[in-house]
């Protein structure tokens, strides 16, 4: 009985949401998991809101550990840009104090500790990039050292009060470092209690984080009721995967879309992503609305080529961070090659003076990294010469007069050799 009246209360709850507040709510949980209540959950957060007068205010932290980021770091940014356009708060935490300490979240070893002047130099590199895609004058930008620096003892032991020791070692991370022997340093105890402060400091009704965020993000929820705050959502976006469709986008697995790539490179990269991630990455990385990306995939499902499909996404993404000429630009390049197999029409010139292998023109012409790379790629198929195939590393190039020949290696590089 008494469940078959909260089901009635649901309903009645769901009724009083107005649809369009509904609509909103359920094209900004695209691809995510909102908690409690999903999209329903939100409206009401919304729709409360409203009725007060003010907006959402909307979290997200970042450590700025690292100077580049790329297309799997923009997912969350991206997410952010939706709750923007709709007329929401959003609150950019750059963790000053936090990033000090090191998330532990994923990792099987404490992290380094970077300096406050590392933290600095980093964070500019990051609001420049992140600048790409969210408006900042309509951010708040904060920096969590403002009020995690000053925090005494007391406030300290006060924090530290609101959970138990085995609420922290239940944090994935810790309880497989301690299945495996490996050490727990205390200071990394505090980090989810000090993300979840944050979420205190500025009040937030929302905060999105990666499936990897969870305890954090959790945290946050935990703690807020004890200083007298509802307690906040919690919106975790998948982390997607890189180019070669399995390990997490990395630099570290050279699988990466980076925002700082050039447009021909950002779109060549595009391509390489495996037809079975073609949604996600329509969802995570771009900023088509769900009606269209709902499209594209009722297309896809129909028979459509992939090949059209993947080519509107490196398009797409190509144009979010270098704009609309650049990504028209790409495309013919792109087409120009690998469509219509033609050469780019302007490539890197190397003069070849004298007869030479193979593989030491490539490393001198900076195409490969090294000779032991060189003469890999040559050897495994991935070096053309005037179109055709080439496997043998030491092949003699030999051009007088006016001869000139085209290198490619791989999909996207060139260079033309010319004897003078």
């Amino acid at each position: 009985m008494a469940q078959q009246e909260e089901l009635v209360k649901q309903e009645d709850e769901e009724d009083s949401i107005p649809p369009e507040i509904m609509e909103e709510a359920r094209e900004l949980c695209r691809g995510t998991e909102v908690l409690p209540e999903g999209a329903r959950g939100l409206a009401k957060r919304i729709k409360h809101c409203r009725d007060n007068g003010r907006v959402l205010r909307v979290k997200l932290g970042v450590d700025p550990t690292h100077t580049d980021l790329h297309i799997g770091h923009a997912v969350l940014f991206r997410k952010l840009k939706r709750f923007q356009d709709f007329g929401h708060q959003v609150v950019l935490i750059i963790g000053g104090f936090t990033a000090q300490i090191g998330d532990p979240s994923g990792r099987n070893s404490t992290r380094p500790p970077l300096t406050a002047a590392d933290v600095k130099a980093n964070a500019e590199t990051y609001l420049n990039q992140i600048g790409i895609i969210l408006d900042l004058k309509k951010t708040e930008v904060t920096n969590n050292a403002d009020w995690l620096a000053p925090l005494n003892l007391n406030d300290l032991l006060k924090l530290a009060s609101r959970v138990t020791t085995n609420q922290l070692l239940a944090k994935e991370a810790f309880g497989d470092r301690i299945e495996k022997q490996l050490p727990v340093f205390f200071h990394e105890l505090f980090y989810p209690l000090l993300q979840g402060y944050d979420s205190v400091a500025i009040k937030s009704d929302i905060e999105l984080g990666g499936t990897d965020q969870r305890f954090n993000i959790l945290m946050g929820r935990e703690l807020q009721p004890h200083y007298q705050i509802e307690p906040q959502l919690a919106m975790f976006l998948p982390l997607l995967e890189g180019t070669d469709g399995e390990k997490k986008m990395s630099k570290s697995y050279n699988n990466y879309v980076g925002l700082k790539d050039e447009p021909d490179d950002m779109f060549g990269k595009c391509m390489r992503i495996p037809d079975h991630l073609l949604i996600k990455y329509f969802e995570l990385a771009t900023s088509l609305t769900g009606r269209e990306i709902d499209e594209i995939k009722t297309a896809l499902e129909a028979g459509s080529n992939p090949k059209d499909s993947k080519e509107r996404l490196a398009e797409q993404v190509v144009r979010q961070y270098h704009g609309e000429d650049a990504a028209k630009q790409a495309t013919l390049s792109w087409q120009r090659v690998h469509s219509q197999k033609q050469v780019p029409a302007d490539m890197p010139l190397h003069v070849v003076s004298e007869p030479t292998q193979l593989f030491r023109i490539l490393v001198d012409a900076q195409m490969s990294a090294s000779t032991s790379d060189a003469k890999r790629l040559i050897q495994e198929g991935g070096v053309r010469i005037d179109g055709e195939q080439v496997k043998d590393p030491i092949l003699l190039i030999s051009l007088a007069g006016d001869e000139s020949q085209v290198v490619q290696v791989g999909r996207r590089k060139f260079v033309r050799l010319s004897a003078k």
